[in-house]
């Protein structure tokens, strides 16, 4: 269920850029259309490869030990999808505020260093309030800590930069398309490291989000070059234009 709605981040973006105006919908423009199809490629192929198996394509050895957590059963799950449903709304529109920040302050480090301290205070806050036990926040110098520090180096702060710099390059809208191709790399590391099976499911999804977001990149692309093309129009043609000073001064 989590991937699933973290797959509804690319509509929820574009729903909002459109509402906001940071994007333009003309279902005539193939650019247009290329961005449209994409996102719903994109949704469509992680929604494959999370609820469609199919039958198995690579059978591989199961790691021993894997499956002897006991998995508790008793969970609300209409409350969970709502929750999860939410966060894919906010992140969506943090995609969009963030843009607003980065082209009027386009300072990605500044603007990812706030970011972080106010979510460490408000991730704080909640800690302790959820967690009691002291000893819970006792650090050693094991997996555990590593973990912690990969994820605030790679996950937190060179992802914040990476999503800050593109939201400016390219929009929110190309930033959101990538998330659902993290569901095909979950599936390639699955198969590559834990041994997991590869069924023909997650293959037909990784082909449909990849042309997905092959879809969203061209007509960007598309996007760029004609704006770049009307800009160049206009300086040419205004250059063609004599002002009336130059006129004056030949005339003397």
């Amino acid at each position: 269920m989590a991937s699933a709605m973290n797959s509804l981040i690319p509509a929820f973006t574009f729903i909002l850029a459109l509402v906001t105006r940071m994007e333009k919908l003309d279902l005539k423009v193939q650019s247009s259309q290329a961005k449209s199809i994409g996102t719903i490629l994109s949704i469509t192929g992680a929604y494959i490869v999370v609820f469609y198996q199919g039958p198995p394509i690579l059978f591989s050895r199961p790691l021993p030990n894997l499956h002897s957590f006991s998995v508790s059963l008793q969970s609300n799950w209409i409350v969970g999808g709502f929750l999860l449903a939410t966060s894919s709304f906010l992140i969506s529109l943090l995609y969009i505020v963030q843009t607003w920040i980065i082209k009027d302050y386009p300072a990605e480090m500044v603007v990812t260093l706030f970011g972080c301290i106010f979510v460490t205070i408000l991730s704080a806050i909640v800690a302790l309030i959820v967690e009691r036990d002291p000893n819970a926040w006792t650090l050693k110098p094991d997996v555990e800590l590593i973990t912690i520090v990969y994820s605030a180096v790679f996950m937190v702060s060179i992802r914040s930069v990476i999503y800050a710099w593109v939201c400016r390059i390219k929009g929110p809208v190309f930033v959101s398309t990538f998330r659902p191709l993290g569901m095909a790399f979950a599936v390639f590391m699955g198969v590559t490291f834990l041994k997991d099976t590869l069924h023909i499911g997650s293959v037909i999804g990784a082909v449909t989000i990849a042309l997905g977001l092959y879809a969203v990149m061209w007509g960007k692309a598309n996007e760029v070059q004609i704006i770049e093309e009307n800009v160049i129009s206009r300086v040419d043609s205004s250059s063609d234009k004599v002002p009336l000073l130059q006129n004056k001064s030949m005339e003397v």
